[in-house]
Order: structure tokens, then C-alpha cells, then sequence
């Protein structure tokens, strides 16, 4: 019996993978040249014929009646699974939703960024929770707060239903009302109606360090290098004589806005390139000459592991260029190029048509790019994490911080203090537990110079009187790439 059930499995299965060779045949069809191969054309056309008889076959045959969408999205996923690339993903609706938001940059919506948990218990309903909410949104100026738990939308139950179910309800035609009923703390529930409005992705935030601008960039959406172009303008109402640009867990987005933020910077040549087998996507992106440029003043690029994709097309052009100076930690590696396309039933899909090149000709997928000056964060030791770890299953720091609202920043670095009596952990990372838990309530903080090791290492050296000189003398990432085999040959 046992047997018969593996069997049936990974009959199921090959089914899947059967319909999504069905799908990958009719895209081919749809976009291939007239002048295909004959040899390949007769190969596609007998995969169909299978396919077609499999597909019929499970649908007739099988011990129960299988839905149909269950066999399409498997197949899909099976399909561009098949590729071996993780950039390249079927889409289900609320995902490609997700995508085409994240990428115009603006939606209709209320302006509040949520959570939900997955599990929903009687002890513990899945209400949707504020993480915070957009500036100068409806629900902002509602006096939504982070933290606020939104218990029904119109009426619904939000533990009831899915998060996408949610932005369904949430998000919708601009001017139209929705009314969410809002749980604060323990005892407090009130309801606020708010009219939809355009929302804008916030991708870019920005403030003044001294004399030293800072921008924060989380993603690349069509909006951001208009945002760019908005701080930069503040930086120079404000006299600033320097600039970091905060690329950290920064996962990518649009190729087009990155090549627009390095316009800005870089003179003159190659900002990137494209390397595709399909002609139309092979292309050179170039410095307009004529365009304003930000020059003469230290330019540095904060970088870490979660640094990818644009991200890496930014820095890397910067990098090679000499333009700007790279701190922090070793970048992700994801050196390719996606293009989202929809699919009839609203559904989407991504798939990888190209790889891209610096301006020194480098390609950096599953290589990343090793910044100028590395600055890591220490890692806990064994002690450390138990510490931490216990530290996080107590409620000392919640219970501490309720019963003393509104601490200072002398208060607590004298609660760290005490809490490292208890909870070995360096005074730097508990200060900036405690800061958290005080400013849960609060719009997230733009920077945090008590905690940001990387952030402080920038800002000294765009200070120091070198900098010109470590600029013109740091590698470019062919120079990196080309030396990487020697230095590991001299370690051994």
C-alpha cells in the first residue's frame, strides 16, 4: 500500500511538472521568432501532445477530483524551479500585487505598514498590527500609532481572515472610506474612518549628521530617485559638505532608478551594462555629461550582506568610478536582471534575461562586493546569545519600560547598566533594546549613533583630511577580481 502511494505521488508530480512544461511550451510559442529550428519546434510540438494527454489524463482518472488551479500553480512553480534560479518565481496574485506597488511607488491605500501573525488562537487572536504608519497619510493624521492593534476592517474580524484579505480591504479607490476599529494597549478601542488616498512607497528617507548628509535608501521604486533628487536639494539649503548614501538591506528593485541616482553622481561613461541572449535586453546605460552632478564634497556608501541587486548596481558604478568610498560589509552577490510580466488571471511571474556589468566590466553574482573599509558587528559568543536569548523570553525590559514612560537617554543607559548584572551583553546592544522598547510607539528613528558601528565609521572618514587620497586609491572591482585568486593562493 505503501508502494502504491509513493506511486501516485510522483505521478502527481511529474503531472505538475508535465502542465508547467505545457506552460513554458505555449510562452515559447507566444514569444519565440517565426524562424525557430524546425528540430526545435518538432520538439516542442511533442512535449504538447504528452503534456496535453497527461494533463486530460489526471483530470479524468485520477482517485479524486483534482481542481485545476491546484495542477496550474504547481506547475508553474515547478517550472521556473526547473531553472535552478532563485530570482526567477511564479507569482500568485497577492505577491504580483505586492510587486506592482513596491515598483510604481505609490498605491491606493489608508498609508499604515502592517503585520499579521499566521496563527490565530483563542488566547491570542491574529489582529493586524501597526509597525508604523506612512507620513502624512490618512491613518497618520488619523493619529494611528505604532503598536495599535486594528481588530476590524468594516466590521470584519481582521483575525479571521488573510493578509491578503486585509489589503483588499484596506487598500482601494482613492477617495472612497474604510472604517477600522482600533485596539490601544489594554483597554482602549475607539473606530476611525479613512478616506483613501494616493500612498507613496516611502523608499527614501533623509536627514542632516552635523554637516554631513545622510540618505537612506530601502529599495529602488519609481519614485526614489525623485526622492533622492528632494534630499540632495535639502543637503544643500542646509550647507552640508559631505554625504553618505545607506544602501544596508537594501534588497534591490528597478535597474532604471539606480542608473538615475549614479547619474547624479558619476561625470561621464559606463554606469552599467546588460549581457542578454536576447538582443533587446543587452544595453549600456551612460552618465549624462551635461546633467548637475553632486561633486567636490566626500561621498561614502554604507553596504552590508543584505545588499543586493540595485543596490550592487549603485555601488559597484560609484565604487569603480571613484566616485564614492565603500564601508561596511561584504554585499550579497546578485548580479542578474528580472523582468516581471503578468499573466491572464492576474497572477505574475519574474524571470532572469540578463546579467549586468560594472563599469569595469565585472559581473558580481554569487560574488558580491567587498567594501574599501570592512566594518563588521561583533558576534555574539555562546555566553552572549544564552544571555540574550533569556533576555527575550523575560519581560523585564517591557515591564521596566511601562512602569517608567518617557526615559531619557541618561535613564537608559542606567537601566543597561543594570540589566548587564543580569544579561551579559554589551551595554552598546542593550542600550539599543531598551531605546526600542521606549520608542516602540514612535516612528523609527532615521539613525542611532550610540549603536551604529558602520554609520560612525562613515562619518569619520568623510571628516578626515585623506579622503581624496583613499578614494583615488581603492580598487576597482576588476582590480578586486583579478587579484582575489592570488591572495588566496599566498593563505595557503
Amino acid at each position: 500500500m505503501n508502494k502504491f502511494f509513493s506511486m501516485l505521488k510522483n505521478r502527481l508530480k511529474s503531472a505538475a511538472a508535465l502542465f508547467a512544461m505545457t506552460c513554458a511550451a505555449s510562452l515559447c510559442f507566444a514569444q519565440s521568432p517565426a524562424a525557430t529550428a524546425n528540430s526545435k519546434t518538432e520538439q516542442n510540438r511533442r512535449y504538447l501532445e504528452i503534456i496535453n494527454t497527461l494533463y486530460y489524463y489526471i483530470q479524468n482518472s485520477y482517485v479524486e477530483d483534482v481542481d485545476p488551479e491546484v495542477l496550474y500553480e504547481g506547475a508553474l512553480k515547478g517550472m521556473l524551479e526547473a531553472l535552478d534560479d532563485p530570482y526567477s518565481v511564479y507569482m500568485p496574485k497577492d505577491e504580483w500585487r505586492s510587486l506592482q506597488d513596491t515598483t510604481k511607488g505609490s498605491f491606493g491605500g489608508v498609508g499604515l505598514s502592517i503585520t499579521k501573525p499566521t496563527e490565530n488562537t483563542p488566547e491570542k487572536p491574529a489582529y493586524v498590527e501597526v509597525a508604523q504608519p506612512i507620513e502624512d497619510s490618512p491613518g497618520a493624521r488619523a493619529g494611528i500609532q505604532t503598536g495599535d492593534l486594528i481588530i476590524a476592517i468594516n466590521g470584519t474580524d481582521t483575525s479571521t481572515i488573510t493578509m491578503n484579505d486585509v489589503l483588499d480591504r484596506l487598500r482601494g479607490n482613492v477617495g472612497e472610506s474604510v472604517t477600522v476599529r482600533i485596539r490601544r494597549g489594554k483597554n482602549m478601542e475607539f473606530e476611525k474612518t479613512l478616506v483613501r488616498a494616493i500612498i507613496e512607497n516611502p523608499t527614501v528617507k533623509y536627514g542632516m549628521i552635523g554637516k554631513s548628509g545622510y540618505i537612506k535608501i530601502s529599495e529602488f521604486s519609481a519614485k526614489t530617485a525623485e526622492r533622492v533628487q528632494d534630499a540632495l536639494k535639502s543637503f544643500g539649503e542646509n550647507g552640508y559638505t559631505s554625504l553618505i548614501i545607506d544602501l544596508r538591506n537594501n534588497g534591490g528593485g528597478l535597474l532604471s532608478a539606480a542608473v538615475e541616482i549614479a547619474d547624479k553622481f558619476i561625470d561621464s561613461g559606463v554606469i552599467v551594462s546588460t549581457k542578454s541572449r536576447i538582443k533587446g535586453e543587452n544595453a549600456v546605460y551612460s552618465a549624462h555629461k551635461y546633467k548637475t552632478k553632486v561633486r567636490d564634497i566626500p561621498v561614502v556608501v554604507l553596504v552590508n550582506g543584505a545588499s543586493a541587486s540595485a543596490s550592487e548596481i549603485l555601488a559597484g558604478a560609484l565604487k569603480d568610478t571613484h566616485t564614492a568610498y565603500l564601508v561596511g560589509e561584504k554585499t550579497y552577490g546578485k548580479g542578474s536582471v528580472q523582468i516581471p510580466s503578468d499573466l491572464i488571471n492576474n497572477d505574475g511571474f519574474k524571470i532572469t534575461v540578463a546579467r549586468y556589468y560594472s563599469p569595469s566590466d565585472v559581473n558580481i553574482d554569487k560574488i558580491g562586493i567587498t567594501p574599501d573599509e570592512v566594518v563588521s558587528y561583533p558576534q555574539f559568543t555562546e555566553e552572549e546569545e544564552k544571555a540574550y536569548t533569556d533576555l527575550m523570553n523575560s519581560s523585564d525590559l517591557e515591564d521596566y519600560v511601562e512602569a517608567h514612560p518617557g526615559m531619557t537617554e541618561n535613564q537608559i543607559s542606567a537601566y543597561a547598566d543594570t540589566l548587564y548584572t543580569k544579561y551579559k551583553l554589551e551595554k552598546r546592544v542593550l542600550r539599543k533594546l531598551i531605546r526600542n522598547q521606549v520608542e516602540r510607539a514612535k516612528p523609527a528613528r532615521l539613525y542611532d549613533l550610540d549603536y551604529d558601528l558602520q554609520l560612525n565609521e562613515a562619518l569619520k572618514i568623510v571628516a578626515s583630511s585623506d579622503f581624496n587620497a583613499k578614494l583615488q586609491s581603492a580598487k576597482t572591482l576588476k582590480e578586486m577580481q583579478t587579484e582575489a585568486p592570488a591572495e588566496k593562493t599566498d593563505a595557503k
